[in-house]
Parts: C-alpha cells; structure tokens; sequence
C-alpha cells in the first residue's frame, strides 16, 4: 500500500466519527460552528435523500441552538420567496401551496418530502416566536428573468405607479420570445440589443427611492423593498448570464456564483439592519461551496461561493461542509429537461476520496478536517453528480480532481444512499433501474 494512502487510513481511523442517526451526530460540527457567520451545507448530488435529511436537521440545530436566523439555498428568489412568505406566517397559502412556483426543470431539486418536511418544521418554530425572530427561507440562483422582472414591476405598482410603467419599457427590450436562452444567444450574437443598461438604471432607482417608498403606508413594506431589489439584481445578473451562456462556460459558471455570493452577503447585510445576527446557513452542490482553489474547476479560473465567500469575510468567519457517498441510488435524469428517474448510482472510482473513504470500512462517519492533514490535501478524484447522471460516461461527466482537506473544513459520508423523493412522482421515477446492467448494459 502507497505510503500516502496509509496516512489517510490511519487518519480516518482516527479521527473519522461514525454516524448513529441521532441528533449528537452533529455535535462535533456545532462545536466547529463555534460564532462564524455562514455555515455552507453541500451535496454530492442533487437528488440524494440523506443529504437533504441531514442538511435540514443540522440547520434545525443551528437555528435553534446556535443563533442563526436564515437558509439561502440553490434556488430561484421569486420561488423560494414564496416559501419564505409561508414560513413567516403571511399570507393564505398551504404548505403545499408555497411550493407551486418551482415550476422549471429540475423541480424535483426544491419540490420533494424532505424539503417539504424542513419547511412544515420552520414555519411550526416561527409561528412560537415574535415577527422579528422568525428565520427566514430565501433562494440565491439567478435563472428566474422574467419572473423577477414580473415581481420588481408588481412591487412598484404598489408604490409608484409611474416608475411601475417605466419599468415596463425598460424590460420590454426582454421580452421577446420569454426564452432567457433565446434572449442570450440574441444578444450574444449582436442580433438584438442587450438589456444590461435598462436593468442596471432600474436597479439603481429603485434603490435610490427606496427612502420614500419605505415612507409609504404599504403593510411589509420593508421587507416588500429588499426583495424588489434582490429581483432587480437576478435581472441584472440573469441577463448577463445568459449572454455569457454563449461565450466560454467559464464566464456562466463565474457570473453565477458571484451573485449567489452577492446574495447572501447582501442578505447578511439586510438581516443586521432589521437588528438580526445575520447567521445564514447555506445549502447548494458540493461544487458551489467547496473552496474552488482546491479543485481542478478552480485552477481552471472558476471561482465558488465556498472560495468568495472566505475571501470576503475571512476563512474564520464560513464553514464548508461537504457530502459524499460511495454508492445506492439518486434521482437524477438522463438528460436535460427530462424526467427525473430513480437511478442507481455506480461504485465509486478506485482512486477517489469516495472510494477511500469505503475502504475505511466506516460506514457512516463525519470527518472533521481543521487540523489539514497531509494525506488529505493531495488530489484524488472527486464525483459530482448534478441534476442528470450519465453513467456511461461517468469519468467525463462526474469526476474531477480536488485535495479534500483545503476544499471543504469538514466532510459526512454515507456508504450507501437513497434516491429523494419528488412531489411528483412518475413513473420514470418508480422503475428502479437494476444495478446488474452495468456494465454491460444488457
């Protein structure tokens, strides 16, 4: 055996702290917490239902014991402002209900039981505590144009029916075909005008009225204004994505994670003026929130929340939490926009963390990696699996380099995982595919 990689034996041996689902498991990563702003929870893929279990009964803790007052997630922010509505108590809306405005591919991402579960508990715990110390349900992803141009021009109809109507014609240059791609590819290409400027100087009235409009006898209306804002930056920031969408991927992936980093230290921002800690707990790929410095993604020049948000506030100030698995099953699709199917998911490669971590022989454990060791901070293969899982071609779609003990401060991994389960389940997704087609495929 390579020296290295009995050095990593003898440290998960060590220091590896198997799981018994109870709520000590965690424990040792509240004590980690200790008075940092940003906890960032991640996922290995989009569709497991353990890491959405455990990400939302850490948080449980967090709010609860540790102080923290939001969760900021991989989502639209017209969506899961809907949630937040709900979890507030304002509003008609059933638990079922506040999720009906997940409606893009993947839906599954937002719309399933463990969610649901996270959120009928959130909205339990608000309803016991003063307006002011309920913890809020916010979404940090940009792909929602037109619905945030929608939401910024209902805000204004409320508070300035002139500047409403200006808004109109600023955004009118987008909507053409209410395709966002459509529109960037347009753009990209010089066939039409881009819209960067009308949104920029809508962006920058509303925030310059903002003083008399929170003058203005509207009911939330504090809370109405940040979130016109926050849709008036995802125009911004959407209508650049999706021309860069055209350019090298680079340029797509790094205008995203740059707004959902803008996100929430902009909501960090708007917590502590309403008088709140401003501790968010964030939940998103893997991808996003393990420093990118350390990946092969990063030395490529893409950057992540994980790496921007330690460069911003300090190291000391964010905990990264990473979540792998080593086999069982996802939900995922084979390919875009199509259904999501319960799939099994492959063996980890023999010269990946996931397979070094099997090989330990701990099933279930939490690895805490603060004190960096050497035999963690060389590269291995690390899988990724998004919203489609290709399994044929796993080695190109899903796996790349990363020293784990820079990329994350602290990792779970589970053996063996299940698929989660959507709202809306198909028949795509109950057929289980069997594992002894591969891999052969007959």
């Amino acid at each position: 055996m390579p020296r290295r990689h009995r050095s990593m034996e003898a440290v998960l041996r060590s220091d590896a702290r198997m799981l018994d689902e109870q709520p000590r498991d965690y424990d040792a990563l509240l004590e980690m917490v200790g008075d940092r702003d940003f906890v960032l929870l991640g996922e290995a893929t989009h569709g497991t239902c353990e890491f959405y279990r455990m990400r939302g009964q850490i948080t449980r803790r967090l709010l609860d014991e540790a102080g923290f007052d939001a969760v900021a997630v991989e989502g639209d922010w017209p969506d899961a402002s809907r949630i937040h509505r709900y979890v507030q108590g304002i509003g008609e809306d059933t638990l079922q209900q506040s999720f009906e405005d997940f409606r893009r591919f993947p839906t599954w991402m937002w719309r399933n039981r463990e969610v649901q579960d996270f959120v009928q508990w959130l909205q339990s715990r608000n309803v016991a505590l003063a307006p002011g110390q309920r913890a809020g349900f916010y979404g940090m992803d940009l792909y929602s144009l037109y619905r945030s141009a929608e939401a910024v021009i209902g805000y204004l109809e409320t508070v300035d029916a002139q500047q409403a109507e200006a808004a109109r014609q600023l955004y009118v240059c987008l909507d053409h075909v209410r395709d966002p791609q459509q529109y960037g590819r347009a753009a990209a290409t010089g066939l039409r005008p881009s819209c960067r400027e009308s949104a920029a100087n809508l962006l920058v009235e509303l925030v310059r009225k903002a003083p008399g409009y929170l003058r203005a006898a509207v009911r939330e209306n504090g809370e109405q204004q940040f979130m016109a804002e926050r849709n008036a930056h995802v125009v911004l920031r959407a209508e650049q994505y999706y021309r860069s969408m055209f350019g090298r991927r680079i340029q797509s992936w790094n205008v995203r994670d740059a707004h959902m980093t803008d996100t929430v230290l902009d909501l960090r921002r708007h917590l502590r003026e309403l008088g709140r800690p401003g501790r968010i707990v964030v939940w998103a790929h893997n991808s996003h929130l393990g420093d990118a410095r350390a990946t092969q993604m990063g030395r490529g020049g893409e950057w992540n929340v994980g790496q921007l948000l330690r460069q911003q506030v300090g190291a000391e100030r964010v905990l990264l939490v990473g979540f792998t698995t080593y086999t069982g099953h996802v939900t995922a699709a084979r390919d875009w926009d199509l259904p999501p199917e319960r799939r099994w998911v492959r063996p980890a490669q023999r010269d990946s963390w996931e397979h070094a971590f099997h090989a330990c022989g701990k099933d279930r454990f939490f690895l805490p990696l603060r004190n960096g060791a050497a035999s963690l901070e060389g590269d291995m293969l690390e899988r990724a699996i998004g919203v489609v899982y290709r399994p044929e071609t796993e080695m190109a779609s899903h796996y790349f380099d990363a020293a784990l003990g820079a990329q994350f401060d602290a990792v779970f991994h589970l053996d063996e995982t299940t698929a989660l389960e959507p709202l809306d389940v198909g028949e795509h997704w109950t057929r289980q595919e069997p594992p002894d087609t591969y891999p052969t495929g007959l």
